[in-house]
C-alpha cells in the first residue's frame, strides 16, 4: 500500500473560486445575467458557512444544460479553465505538489467543481488523476443530470475511497489539503489532514484539533 497526497482545487491549489469565476465568463459572454451572478453569491456565501446542499444545486445548475453537445461543452469548459482558472494557481500549490511528488506520493484532485474544469489545472502540475463532479451524458449529449455520488462533502469519502482501492493507496497514510469545513469528513478520513486558507468554522476546528494550517 502507498501513500497519496489529494488537494482540493478552490482556494487550494487555485487562489478563487472556480464556479464564480466561470459565472463572470458567462456575463462576460452575455449568457448569464446579473440575477444569475446573484444566485450564485448566494450560494457562495451559504457554501462559506457549510449550509449548501451543494448536491441539489448542482442538479438544479446541470438541469438546462440537457441536450448540449457533451464533447463541445466539455471541450468549452476545459478551454475556458486553461484560460481563466489556471493562472490562479499559486507558486505555494506548485511547490508542494512538487514536493509531494519528489517523496513518491500518488497525487489527486479530488474536488466537487467538474472534472471538465479541474483537468487543466491538474495539468499545469502534472497530476494524473481527477476525483470529481461530472455530468451524464447518453449518445453524445449532455442530459442534464449529473454523476452519482456528487463529489461534495461526505461523497468525497467514498470517491476517494474506491479511487484508493483501485490504487493500492492507504489513506491512513495519506494527506488531504482543503479550505472548506465542507471536507471535514475527508480530512477526518486521512492520517495527515492539511487545513489550507481556512473559511472560519474550518480554522477553528483545525486550532481545536492540532491540525497544521497553511497560507497559500
Amino acid at each position: 500500500m502507498r501513500s497519496a497526497a489529494l488537494f482540493d482545487m478552490d482556494h487550494t491549489l487555485v487562489g478563487a473560486n472556480s464556479a464564480l469565476l466561470y459565472v463572470k465568463w458567462l456575463r462576460g459572454r452575455g449568457e448569464a445575467r446579473r440575477r444569475d451572478a446573484a444566485r450564485f453569491g448566494w450560494w457562495f456565501m451559504r457554501y462559506m458557512a457549510g449550509t449548501l446542499d451543494a448536491a441539489g444545486i448542482a442538479r438544479t445548475v446541470a438541469l438546462p444544460l440537457a441536450g448540449r453537445d457533451a464533447e463541445r461543452f466539455i471541450r468549452e469548459v476545459e478551454d475556458w479553465s486553461a484560460t481563466e482558472v489556471v493562472p490562479y494557481i499559486t507558486a505555494r500549490a506548485r511547490a508542494v505538489v512538487a514536493e509531494r511528488q519528489a517523496r513518491g506520493d500518488l497525487c489527486a484532485v479530488l474536488t466537487s467543481s467538474t472534472a471538465y474544469a479541474a483537468k487543466p489545472v491538474a495539468h499545469a502540475l502534472g497530476i494524473e488523476h481527477i476525483l470529481a463532479s461530472r455530468l451524464v451524458a447518453l449518445d453524445g449529449r449532455l442530459t442534464g443530470a449529473i454523476v452519482e455520488p456528487f463529489c461534495y462533502g461526505s461523497s468525497k469519502v467514498t470517491i476517494a475511497r474506491r479511487w484508493a482501492a483501485e490504487h493500492g493507496v492507504d489513506l491512513a497514510r495519506s494527506a488531504f489539503y482543503s479550505d472548506s469545513v465542507t471536507d471535514l469528513p475527508m480530512l477526518d478520513a486521512v492520517g495527515e489532514p492539511v487545513v489550507v486558507n481556512p473559511d472560519p468554522r474550518l480554522r477553528w476546528t483545525a486550532w481545536r484539533r492540532g491540525w497544521p494550517v497553511e497560507r497559500w
